[in-house]
């Protein structure tokens, strides 16, 4: 009798730690998890404030050539005003977040195809070494920015799954983890432009 008793104590005891084993690694993984996201959405941030560093410097440059295209200039200064004033706190990487986020950063894309645009009418200004030399910067920040963001999403998926899965889904309401957010497509994006030669 007093054998079965401490043999069934010692299965309880194994139970007990391997509940404790299970709930520490996932804890452990869902924390370097998140601080993954919060890594990679640095990264993200980093990205689009080189672009912001740089869009001054092609507004000058512009200007020199084009000083009556005042309105573009003034939309492009505070399209950036407004991009770089958006601050998420990586604890609050939700969707509803990083879609303010990415609104306002396509608010500044909007301007700067804009710029772009005007900078067509001026084939001195094209042939500017410093105008060259801006804009392959600013064409190989956009496709850091693609990058950052591809890699911030997987991430995020990466983390969302783990949270989703047993048994990170009963834990992570306890330890209050959230399910991050996502950088998505612009609405229409599935359509190809249409050209016209007319």
């Amino acid at each position: 009798m007093k054998e079965i008793k401490y043999k069934k104590s010692w299965t309880w005891w194994i139970i007990l730690i391997l509940v404790v084993i299970i709930v520490w690694s996932s804890y452990n993984k869902m924390v370097s998890g998140e601080e993954n996201v919060k890594a990679q959405w640095g990264n993200v941030e980093n990205v689009y404030q080189r672009r912001a560093d740089l869009i001054p410097n092609l507004v000058n440059t512009v200007k020199g050539y084009a000083a009556h295209e005042q309105e573009t200039f003034t939309q492009v200064v505070e399209a950036r005003s407004k991009a770089t004033g958006v601050n998420i706190d990586p604890d609050q990487l939700n969707p509803a977040a990083i879609q303010k986020f990415q609104e306002a950063q396509e608010g500044l894309s909007s301007a700067l195809g804009k710029l772009l645009v005007i900078v067509e009418r001026y084939p001195d200004l094209k042939a500017s070494q410093n105008f060259l030399e801006l804009q392959a910067q600013l064409e190989g920040t956009e496709n850091r920015i693609a990058v950052e963001r591809r890699k911030y999403n997987e991430e995020a998926r990466n983390f969302n799954k783990r949270i989703k899965r047993f048994p990170g889904i009963f834990l992570n309401k306890f330890f209050g983890f959230e399910e991050k957010g996502y950088f998505e497509a612009k609405e229409g994006a599935e359509n190809a432009p249409e050209v016209s030669f007319e």
